[in-house]
Formats: C-alpha cells, sequence, structure tokens
C-alpha cells in the first residue's frame, strides 16, 4: 500500500519552477498596483477622483488585497520549497474575490450605458477584471508548494465579502450612493433584486473557493498538513 502523500517542507529544496514562480507573482504584483495607479492619476488629472468612493469599490479593495498577497508569496516562492497554511488559505480566498470581480464586471457591468460620468483609460480594468484573475487562477493551479487546505477554509473566505456587502449596503442607505447598481434598491426589482444577487455572488464566492481547494487536496489524502491544521 502506498503511504499518504506529505506536503513539501519549508527547508526542502527549491525548484527552478518555484523560483519562477515567485518572480512572476512579484511582476504581476506590480502590474495589479500599476493599473491602480494609472486609474487614480487619469482621474486625478481630470478631477473626476473621489478617493472614498474610489477605495470603496471591491474590485480595488480586494486587487489591493492581490497586491499584498502577491507580492509575500512572491518572496516565499522564492526563499522556501513550501508556503504556510495560513499563506495558502489567504491566497485561496483572494483567488475567489478575484475571480469574483472578473465574473460580476463581464456579465453585470462591462455592457452597462454610460451615466456621462468621466470614463477613464481602459486597459486598467482589462487588467483588474481580467487578466489579473485569469493569472492568479493560473498560479493556484500549476503554482508548486502549496499545502492541502482543510473544507471549513471556505468560512474564512466569506469573512471579508460579507463585510464588505454590510458596509456597502449601510453607506447606500445613509448616503444614497450605491459601489454598483445591482445593490441599489432604487434600481428596477428593489430589495429582491439585491438579495437575489447579494445570495447569488456568495454562492459563486463559496463554489470557486471549493473548487481551489479540491484543488489543493488533490494527491493530498491524509497529508500532515491537513492533520496539524488548526483552524
Amino acid at each position: 500500500m502506498n503511504s499518504p502523500a506529505v506536503p513539501a517542507r519549508a527547508h526542502d529544496r527549491l525548484s527552478p519552477f518555484r523560483r519562477v514562480v515567485g518572480v512572476l507573482r512579484i511582476l504581476l504584483a506590480a502590474l495589479v498596483l500599476t493599473a491602480i495607479i494609472t486609474q487614480i492619476t487619469d482621474q486625478l488629472l481630470n478631477n473626476a477622483f473621489d478617493a472614498a468612493g474610489y477605495f470603496g469599490f471591491f474590485t480595488i479593495q480586494s486587487a489591493l488585497m492581490n497586491v499584498v498577497v502577491l507580492s509575500v508569496g512572491g518572496v516565499f516562492a522564492l526563499r522556501v520549497a513550501a508556503e504556510p497554511e495560513l499563506l495558502a488559505r489567504v491566497r485561496m480566498s483572494t483567488l475567489s474575490y478575484s475571480v469574483i470581480t472578473g465574473v460580476v464586471y463581464n456579465l453585470l457591468l462591462r455592457n452597462l450605458p454610460s451615466d456621462g460620468s468621466f470614463e477613464g483609460i481602459g486597459w486598467p480594468n482589462e487588467i483588474l477584471h481580467v487578466w489579473a484573475p485569469t493569472l492568479i487562477v493560473l498560479d493556484w493551479l500549476l503554482a508548486p508548494g502549496r499545502p492541502a487546505l482543510a473544507w471549513k477554509a471556505i468560512g474564512f473566505a466569506l469573512v471579508y465579502p460579507l463585510t464588505w456587502l454590510a458596509y456597502a449596503l449601510l453607506r447606500g442607505t445613509f448616503t444614497d450612493w450605491w459601489t454598483y447598481p445591482f445593490l441599489n434598491p432604487d434600481e428596477p426589482g428593489g430589495w429582491p433584486s439585491v438579495l437575489l444577487h447579494i445570495v447569488v455572488i456568495a454562492v459563486v464566492i463559496v463554489l470557486i473557493s471549493a473548487a481551489a481547494i479540491g484543488v489543493s487536496r488533490i494527491g493530498r489524502r491524509g497529508s500532515l498538513a491537513l492533520a496539524s491544521d488548526p483552524a
């Protein structure tokens, strides 16, 4: 009988591919940050920048998270053969946020008619909503050194989106400024439509997280990472 696969330890030898992954993660973090800086600069130059509004978007907050997580993950990939379970859990969570921003943008927001407000440079949106999510998924699928995650990590991934939704709804209720049209109860469909969108988005995040966890567990049945997982 074959013994269960045991994940690589931090002191195991680094593979050249993992070093390449480290460099690519750092480059992707720089690209995402450049896209955000470009948007801010473009809006400032056109007197269209609203800091509270801009940084209130789920896309921007999750993109900034990915800048940090990709940078940290890149450094780990350059230094150790296997990443800590906590880092993998955070990467799984920010992956789900990046993918959901891409899905929501391309299905619900991309083809909305202009409301006459400022429309900035287009390529940063493509980076944040298409290329970054795609590359982050490829990183999760292909990069070595990721430990197996427990299924209960799905709950960890839901903490931030649910907190952000509560903030967005409260802010909209008291200021009448809605981060996204589908969260605005004054739009056609009212609150039933808003609640339906929230439920669907939450379910999609759960499915994305579950898929990412499932990938992490392939070939890791009975691994020490799962046996020692404290959370």
